[in-house]
Formats: C-alpha cells, structure tokens, sequence
C-alpha cells in the first residue's frame, strides 16, 4: 500500500505544560497548531483540550471551541481516554456532543505510570503537575469491557469509527471479542501504543509479533499505525511505514525533534515523518482519501 496516513497527535493529557513551552493549551494554540499539522501533512488530528489558564486535563465541552476551525482541514479524531483522573461519563461528555467522523478507545484497563518524568522536570508552572505525575504509581486507567461496549454503542450510534488503542497484545485480543459480537465493524484501524510505563516497550520484536496476531485474528479487516511515546517515536513510526503500516507523531507522544532539543510545533515533526515515509516510496493520504480508507461518514455529519 503506497498510500500512508499520517496522524498528529496535536495535545494531550500524557505530558504536563511545563515540560515545553511549545506545547498548545489554549483553544486558539491548539487550532493554530492542528492546522499547520494539517498543512505539513496529517490527515488525521487526535486531539484532548485542556484549561485554557493552567493547562489541567479537561473534559469540558466548552474548551473545544476550536473544533470548528479544524473541519476543513484535516479528519477530527476525538479522544474518548481524556485522562485517567475522569470518569467515563466525563470522558464521553465532548465526543458525545460533537459527534466527530472518529474517536479513539483504548482496549483495556492498565497501570499509566507517568511518576519517573517528575524527577526529570526542574520546575512545574502548576501546583497540580507533580503531584499527578508522582501520584501515578497508583493509577489505573479503567477501560473495562462494560465500559468499551458503552463507548461503542455511545459512539457508534453517532456514526464515529475508532482508532483502536492498543498497549498490549491481549489488547487485540479483546477487540476480537468485540468483533465477535458484532459491536464494530471492519475496517478496523488499529493504533499499536509504544512507550508507557505500563504497556509495551518500543521493541521491533513486539510490533513483528502485533502484526502477526493481527493478521490472525483480522485478516484483511485491519490497517494498523504506530505511535511511540518519548524518543522511540520516529524510529517506531519508520519501522511501522517500511511494514505497510501508518504513523503518528505530534506533542501529546513526544516533545522532542531530536535528542536534547525540543520540538517547536506538531507541524515540525509531522514534517520530519513525511519526508522519511516520502523516501520509502509511501504517498501520504490527503484527509478525504483517509475517510474511503477508513469508511469514515464525512465532515458534513459532525455537530460541529
């Protein structure tokens, strides 16, 4: 397949604002920075919303205000993670109101231990940052099969495919289930998650071994991508784009553009990963030859 979707992952609840000074928090920050991903080449944008004053987590649909600004330009993909610190109820509450074209569902519950960043920061903005980041020893993000089922048929019911986030490999295993059941329906896009603390290490073996068991298990239904958190992201993602697969870079994953030097934008380092995936003869998908490869309902049914 010479065509490649590349996602951006433009802000997130994995990384606290003041580890860069380059990571958007406020709704116009994360417009402008999604759209410059968009035009450097992402099809597809993953994104959370945060405070706008002191850049916490937020699940709040009113800190989305710059959906709009997005539809032109690129696929909106909405987290249903948000952070591990929100109920279910308030994970759902923005993806539910804006119906998007795709969400994301991570495929289990699993330890997201954050805490060995914080002795790597020398100064946090924000009283709330090292407490939630030494505090995650003992977090749990909770996905249990009730509450994916929920997020299916929540979701589902909205017309939004997911991205299928998988840190495990029995994480393919209960999206099979689900397949079973005829909750989702192919083509399944599946996004192996490298690099946290909790899940899978950014190893070559373990992505070789991902790709078999889904050849097993889905056949010809899937299409697979690969994100790695910290600085496995570029090497991961090539490995990905030589097998076939597709890639997402952006600040949520990975501050960095090269070691020891921060990234100025998401736009930077969709830049960098389409001129590698450009050099192994792939052709990145603009975002409407994303919607026929993923079967997407198009822009003009979102509530946004």
């Amino acid at each position: 397949m010479s065509k490649i979707l590349i996602t951006c992952a433009v802000t997130g609840s994995i990384h606290v604002p003041s580890q860069s000074p380059h990571l958007p928090v406020t709704p116009d920050d994360i417009a402008s920075q999604a759209i410059a991903a968009a035009k450097a080449g992402a099809a597809i944008l993953h994104l959370h919303a945060r405070h706008p004053t002191d850049g916490r987590p937020s699940s709040d649909p009113a800190h989305w205000s710059f959906l709009p600004a997005l539809k032109p330009h690129a696929v909106v993909n909405m987290t249903t993670g948000g952070s591990a610190i929100m109920s279910l109820d308030q994970r759902l509450a923005a993806p539910s109101a804006y119906a998007p074209e795709m969400c994301s569902l991570n495929m289990g519950s699993m330890n997201f231990a954050l805490y060995p960043m914080a002795d790597r920061i020398k100064r946090f903005l924000h009283d709330w940052e090292e407490p939630f980041l030494r505090g995650s020893d003992d977090l749990v993000f909770k996905n249990t099969p009730r509450d994916i089922a929920h997020v299916m048929t929540e979701m589902g019911t909205r017309g939004a495919r997911f991205e299928f986030e998988i840190y495990d490999l029995g994480h393919l295993t209960m999206l099979h289930h689900f397949t079973q059941r005829g909750l989702v329906k192919p083509p399944y896009f599946l996004q192996f998650v490298f690099g946290v603390l909790g899940g899978m290490a950014p190893e070559p073996d373990t992505l070789t071994l991902l790709k078999r068991t889904a050849d097993r298990l889905f056949g010809d239904d899937y299409i697979f991508s690969v994100l790695a958190a910290g600085r496995q992201q570029i090497p991961m993602a090539t490995m990905s784009a030589a097998m076939g697969g597709h890639v997402r870079v952006g600040l949520e994953d990975n501050l960095y553009i090269s070691k020891g030097q921060l990234a100025t934008s998401n736009a930077q380092q969709v830049t960098l990963i389409r001129e590698i995936v450009e050099r192994l003869g792939r052709t990145p998908a603009t975002p409407d030859e994303a919607r026929a490869m993923l079967g997407l309902k198009g822009v003009d049914r979102v509530a946004f």
